[in-house]
């Protein structure tokens, strides 16, 4: 193969990877039973594409050929460990017989996945990442241990990642997956389709990875752009799958949550990737057919009446999404739906958006009171949003608007030094910059 072809097929390699790369080990967590031998299994397909694609060329269904293959390395892994461990010899036979036959079947090679009850199959959970969510979600784990093991095994976020999202510290939230992990195999929590009823009990920790999940894709947490698209697209992808086996309210709203602030992605940066607030987004950018899905599930949840926040959430986004102009904003309603929001979902993120809320309602200087009372009440909970750089970045916005210059700058200092995102520095120096003088 010449060097353009060996070129091409290490850029497939590359782009499978990015694109691939969590489902294959999802599917190979499933076949193994095991996350650590998974990713070493994982690992090695990987490698050995990298040596055969530009020889062999790029086989039809680089997924299911990287399923497979890394699949027999573990299981080749396993047999010459047998020879000192009899248990691992037990092992290999297990490994050899499950899941024959089924990297090779199908588009994907995730036809059928056998439970623990006599092999049936679940049509209704075909996908292996939302498979491997619910098994992470298990009821044995901690709350936050479920979340934070989901989001980096399943999802692929880093440590860094998932701390910012749950505004913590990066050594916590490695502590929680090395302990779910450790529980995983104590526990022998077995890696199964959960029955119906079992689905329904773990529907909230599954809605909150798939929440935390479109966040860091809608706006990432840090790095060189405004968003993770293939984040956001895959937590949307797996919500529409989650509507489909379970059809309750929240799932919905979730769903209409996630496809009402995706129809704005287009409008978020500009063509040289600088942010666009949202009073200055071109709206006719905007996905009016997500704009119509996602507004018509929020309205499906809310008439059910057993609705919760991500229905709420999604209400305010409607609300947004119906505005033609800025000024045409309802922000009274908005605000309105946040008082419900902080009753029903009590935190501080909601706090400080209620803050913003009603500083577009009543006044910036309404909204300022809010906020410096947040960063002045000593609740453990809210000490969170003093660490949080849109705290400042708010603060500071309302400061600029009551023409208090000098505490506006201070507080977009402070906003940039806790800013990991580069078009959001760039925006928050930009402001700065204009409440300086030139020197």
């Amino acid at each position: 193969m010449g060097k353009a072809e060996t070129g091409s097929a290490l850029a497939k390699v590359d782009e499978v990877y990015r694109l691939e790369s969590r489902r294959v080990l999802a599917t190979l967590i499933r076949l193994l039973g095991d996350f650590d031998l998974a990713e070493e299994a994982a690992h090695d397909a990987f490698r050995a594409a990298v040596e055969q694609w530009p020889k062999e060329g790029v086989p039809g269904n680089p997924r299911a050929w990287l399923v497979s293959t890394g699949r027999f390395k573990a299981i080749d892994g396993v047999r010459r460990r047998a020879r000192f461990d009899q248990s691992a010899e037990e092992m290999s036979r297990l490994y050899e017989g499950r899941g024959e036959g089924e990297a090779e079947d199908g588009e994907d090679g995730e036809t059928s996945w056998p439970h623990a009850e006599g092999g049936s199959q679940d049509a209704g959970l075909e996908d292996d990442r939302l498979r491997l969510i619910f098994t992470c979600c298990h009821p044995a784990l901690a709350p936050d241990s479920r979340i934070a093991l989901t989001l980096r095994e399943v999802c692929g976020l880093t440590t860094e990642e998932i701390a910012r999202a749950f505004l913590t510290e990066s050594p916590t939230i490695a502590q929680r997956i090395v302990r779910a992990k450790a529980k995983i195999r104590e526990a022998r929590i077995p890696y199964e389709v959960p029955a119906p009823e079992q689905r329904a009990e773990r529907l909230d920790a599954v809605l909150r990875v798939l929440y935390l999940v479109f966040n860091e894709g809608y706006s990432a947490s840090a790095g060189a752009a405004v968003a993770r698209p293939d984040l956001s697209g895959e937590a949307i992808r797996l919500g529409r799958l989650l509507v489909e086996l379970l059809p309750e309210p929240e799932a919905k709203g979730l769903l209409g949550l996630m496809l009402l602030h995706e129809s704005r992605q287009a409008a978020r940066a500009s063509d040289t990737g600088e942010l666009i607030l949202l009073e200055h987004q071109d709206r006719s950018r905007w996905n009016r057919d997500l704009i119509r899905e996602g507004s018509a599930l929020a309205e499906e949840a809310l008439l059910s009446r057993s609705f919760g926040p991500y229905t709420l959430q999604a209400a305010i986004s409607a609300v947004h999404s119906e505005a033609a102009t800025p000024e045409a904003t309802d922000w009274t309603q908005i605000a309105g739906l946040y008082d419900v929001l902080l009753r029903a979902d009590p935190s501080p993120l909601v706090e400080l958006n209620r803050a913003v809320a009603v500083a577009m309602r009543d006044g910036p200087e309404a909204g300022l009171r809010l906020i410096d009372g947040l960063l002045k009440n000593e609740l453990r909970s809210r000490e969170v949003l003093i660490d949080y750089h849109l705290t400042h970045s708010a603060r500071a916005d309302l400061l600029r608007r009551l023409d208090r210059k000098a505490e506006a700058a201070e507080a977009y200092r402070r906003a940039l030094e806790l800013t990991q995102q580069d078009p959001e520095r760039r925006f928050l120096e930009k402001r700065l910059s204009e409440l300086e003088p030139s020197p």
